[in-house]
């Protein structure tokens, strides 16, 4: 059987095919995993997503773990790069919250991001232009290493958390967090119902708000780190070096 005919929908092969490429595929292959989760996705469910039966899939991509490498890159390829030559501080955090808008569309990606053997050019663009950023901002290699994963483990981190939450956006804890606390008397968990009543259910909470929070005590730990250098030159240092560096050892770009 030739592409032309299992490209067509199994109950329609009389009619037009269904134009088929790797690059719909990869969206079809997405969409499902935006539906369903990533564990729905297969080669017979993404075929009738896209309409066609499932050999035809395999012209364009050879196998499942292929599917993943590119849809992962379409990923990364939504989240926004660092520019090159901004300030670094301000970057990484345009970086970060785009991170965290793209994860929060694609759940199913958290877990993955990291996990392809076989990258694609969006993933390493997006790799070296973070390293980038970290390298023109004067860390070292090596601390270059320890902030990209600290950055990476905080992001990714907080949006498994925020997916996870029976709860999104503002004034919506109080749904949730009311018939928890009719549960138990105020004196069983006193700090809890202090957080509760103090902070979570005042008017405006709103849990994504803790995401800048924790981003600013990153970077600032970050900054302060630095070697006394010019801001913006690079100037590897010994492995470590900064570390211990007192707050007026901090450069501020």
């Amino acid at each position: 059987m030739s592409e032309d005919e299992m490209s067509k929908p199994d109950s329609e092969n009389h009619e037009k095919r269904v134009p088929l490429s790797r690059e719909r595929v990869l969206r079809g292959a997405i969409a499902v995993a935006d539906a369903a989760g990533i564990e729905a996705l297969t080669i017979r469910s993404l075929a009738r997503e896209l309409g066609v039966k499932p050999m035809a899939i395999y012209y364009h991509v050879p196998n499942k773990s292929a599917i993943l490498d590119g849809i992962v890159d379409l990923v990364f390829a939504e989240i926004e790069l660092p520019a090159n030559g901004g300030d670094w501080r301000s970057e990484l955090v345009r970086r970060a919250n785009s991170a965290r808008r793209v994860l929060s569309r694609h759940h199913w990606a958290i877990g993955l991001m990291e996990s392809r053997r076989s990258p694609g050019p969006a993933t390493l663009r997006h790799h070296d232009a973070v390293i980038g950023t970290l390298r023109r901002a004067g860390f070292s290699v090596e601390m270059t290493a320890h902030a990209y994963a600290l950055l990476d483990s905080y992001v990714y981190g907080f949006a498994l958390q925020e997916a996870a939450m029976p709860f999104q956006g503002a004034d919506t804890a109080a749904d949730v967090t009311e018939p928890i606390m009719q549960r138990f008397s105020t004196d069983q968990y006193p700090h809890l119902v202090e957080m509760a009543t103090e902070y979570i259910l005042q008017p405006g909470y709103d849990f994504g708000d803790e995401f800048e929070f924790g981003l600013v005590i990153i970077l600032d730990a970050l900054t302060r780190s630095l070697p006394r250098s010019t801001p913006g030159i690079i100037q590897p240092t010994p492995a470590g070096e900064g570390l211990l560096q007192s707050p007026a050892g901090r450069v501020d770009n």
